[in-house]
């Protein structure tokens, strides 16, 4: 059943700090020209003074200018990321309180499904919008992967960067044909420690004994991600279309988690998608974690890729490992 929901407005923030491919070959010791063949991310940002609530009120406040929106004018804040500047309080309510209104008491709350974070989001504002509980809201996309890399391990840290991303979304007006169309999410726990950071939660205290640094940093097993992910997509995409009147190669626009160089090439020969159709900008973005997909978006609607009416399909992989997808008329 297709849900009320619009797109008003976007608007992105990457942090200043660009850090080079060849940076990073001499930081860790790396061949030149090894992390274009192997990540092709040749620019990511990485945060200095910045943090994930003040990338993400950045990000928001873009997107209220370019929509015309008052921040009082928001029902609710979705902060929708991996990563977060505490483990209490809540990223959202830091958000609003970085954007000058934590006074405002508008509804605040965060959707974690790592780099689906984004799609979930989307589908739960969906859900909320339709039943009337909510008429405007903002999804904030902040992640700052450059404080956990470990650099012993080059792929993930050759790959990762920060930034952040919002959406204003709103109750689809009358006559108009904006919503979402179809949304899915899949999770596979045999997956779980394909992508996991070790420390810092009940399992593995600051306090143990002996202490371990690289506990608390980002663990990928790339190849496991992908092997699974492409087992189960096909399936996951029929599922995600089995309603629709029409199939995922007839979107307008088809915009991945932009994982890396090697999934998304796989990712487009395996959907046959066309260049006009795939989205991407991993090469001067880099992978940011649930920010990926709404910079990608973002990108593309500053492009005039979109015009309203035209139908685009998110998709992607998050740690669990988790397959989501949503489905939606511009």
């Amino acid at each position: 059943m297709k849900k009320a929901l619009q797109i008003v407005s976007m608007g992105k923030y990457l942090p200043p700090h660009q850090v080079t491919a060849s940076e990073l070959e001499a930081k860790m010791g790396l061949e030149p020209g090894w992390i274009m063949e192997k990540s092709g991310v040749a620019i990511r940002h990485f945060v200095e003074e910045d943090s994930n609530a003040s990338m993400g009120a950045k990000a928001l406040a873009q997107a209220l200018e370019r929509g015309g929106v008052a921040y009082e004018e928001l029902d609710l804040i979705i902060s929708a990321a991996g990563s977060y500047d505490y483990p209490i309080p809540d990223t959202s309510c830091l958000i609003q309180k970085e954007a000058g209104h934590g006074d405002s008491g508008i509804p605040s709350f965060t959707v974690d499904a790592t780099c689906l974070s984004f799609i979930t989001a989307m589908d739960v504002a969906s859900c909320l919008l339709s039943s009337g509980r909510y008429r405007q809201i903002a999804i904030v996309s902040s992640e700052s992967a450059s404080k956990s890399l470990n650099y012993n391990e080059w792929e993930s840290a050759s790959l990762l960067g920060d930034g952040a991303a919002a959406a204003i979304v709103r109750l689809t007006p009358e006559g108009e044909a904006s919503g979402v169309l179809s949304a899915a999410m899949e999770t596979y726990g045999d997956g779980a420690f394909y992508t996991w950071v070790r420390g810092g939660g009940n399992a593995f205290h600051p306090g143990h004994e002996p202490f371990d640094a690289e506990a608390y940093t980002f663990h990928m097993n790339g190849a496991a991600v992908l092997g699974m992910a492409f087992r189960k997509l096909r399936g996951f995409v029929k599922k995600l279309f089995a309603e629709l009147d029409f199939s995922l190669q007839e979107v307008d626009l088809f915009v991945p988690h932009q994982a890396s160089r090697v999934a998304l090439e796989k990712a487009q020969a395996f959907f046959k998608l066309s260049d006009t159709q795939f989205v991407s900008n991993i090469e001067t973005h880099g992978n940011c974690i649930a920010a990926s997909i709404p910079m990608a978006l973002c990108d593309a609607i500053e492009a005039k890729r979109l015009k309203r009416g035209d139908r685009v399909c998110l998709l992607g992989t998050g740690a669990g490992l988790s397959l989501g997808g949503l489905v939606f008329v511009y």
